[in-house]
Parts: structure tokens; sequence; C-alpha cells
């Protein structure tokens, strides 16, 4: 590991906006699952979870990165909370059963935000940053492999249309760009957080090329 790290060090600028320019790509990603939901006129086989994770991690994130005072990952995460809100907008405009799809898990993410920024004030400082670091990276891990959790119905029905495709794509190349960045830094949490990340996401992609969405309209 030490000696890939420096054979890629000179690379590590190189790398690392990279990183950054594919992640803040991936926000637009659910703008291709908008498209979809216009040309069917219904949210039906597309999942809401993406855009509403998108939120609450992001909110999640963005206190993070103002508890690390990083000016760029404040960025990066405010636009995820802006795109993933106009996401949902547009959701919500196309859904049909907005209290299953919409509100019920929507009611969910805010109150976990709620109790998780409530933790962020009355834990102990010398340790609140790095505690609720692992709690987000777990939320994020959960939001990414969440599919998952249907993967008996996937392989029963054949259709793997709850699987967010262009997100999952681009998540893929996210988690291998910052795999990249983290062995040249040598940070092992980073790295095991990204291996992680790859695995689910590749995965998915394999559901989703084995068992591709079905035409919803066609079948009703």
């Amino acid at each position: 590991m030490e000696s890939l790290s420096n054979l890629l060090q000179p690379h590590k600028e190189l790398v690392g906006t990279v990183a950054g320019i594919v992640t803040i790509a991936q926000f637009f990603s659910g703008a291709v699952m908008c498209k979809d939901i216009y040309k069917s006129k219904s949210t039906v086989g597309t999942p809401s979870m993406p855009f509403i994770g998108g939120i609450v991690i992001g909110t999640l994130m963005l206190k993070y990165s103002i508890m690390l005072a990083d000016k760029a990952t404040i960025v990066v995460n405010l636009a995820a909370i802006i795109l993933n809100a106009l996401y949902l907008s547009f959701y919500y405009a196309y859904s049909e059963n907005r209290p299953v799809e919409i509100y019920k898990p929507l009611s969910y993410g805010v109150a976990l935000v709620a109790v998780l920024l409530a933790y962020t004030s009355w834990e102990d400082p010398t340790v609140v940053e790095y505690r609720y670091s692992i709690i987000t990276t777990v939320l994020l891990l959960l939001l990414i492999g969440s599919p998952l959790f249907q993967v008996s119905d996937i392989v029963k029905t054949k259709d793997a249309s709850c699987i967010p495709f262009p997100i999952t794509f681009m998540g893929t190349i996210c988690s291998s760009l910052w795999l990249l960045y983290a062995i040249i830094l040598l940070n092992h949490f980073m790295i095991l957080q990204n291996v992680v990340g790859l695995v689910l996401s590749v995965i998915q992609l394999v559901l989703c090329f084995k068992y591709p969405k079905r035409d919803h309209q066609k079948q009703s």
C-alpha cells in the first residue's frame, strides 16, 4: 500500500481535483432520473430515496464541513442539498402516492437530522468530530447500499428499477477516484469507507445490467 501511495504521490493534486469535479457532476445525475419521470409522466419504478437521502446526508455532511471550517466541502454539500431539493420538488409534482413516496421517508429524514444535530450540541467537543464522522459515514454507506435491501425482490421479479442507475454509475466512479486519493494520503479510514462504497456500487451495477429496468407503462 505504501509503495502504491509513493507511486501516486506526484499525481495527488490531479486526482484530488478530478475527484472533486466528478463528485459535483454526480449531483447532476439526478437530472437523468427526472428526465425519465418526465417522459413517463409517472414516478412508478423510480424511488424517492436518492433525493431524500441526498438532502439528509448533504445536511449532515454540511454540519461536519462547518465543524471542520472547510469552505470547499461546505460549497459541495450546499450544492448537494439545493440540487436534491429541486429534484425532490420535481418528483413531488409527478408522484401519485405522496404519503408513501415522499411524506413518510422525508419525516424520518427530518427527525434523524434533528436528533444528530442536537447530538453535536451536547457531545464532548474533544470527541464529537470523530464520532460524528463515523455516524455520517455509516449513514452514507447505508444510503449507497439501500437498494440492496430489496435484492430478493429484484432477483424474483428480474427488475432492478429500484436501483438509480445514473447515481450508482457516477457513485462508482467517485468512489474509485476518492479511493485513489485516500491511498495517496494513506488515510486508512478513508480507504475503508471508499472500498465499501465501491463494492456496494459495483454490486448494484451488476444487478442493473443483469435485470434492466422494465417499461412500467407497457405493463399497466
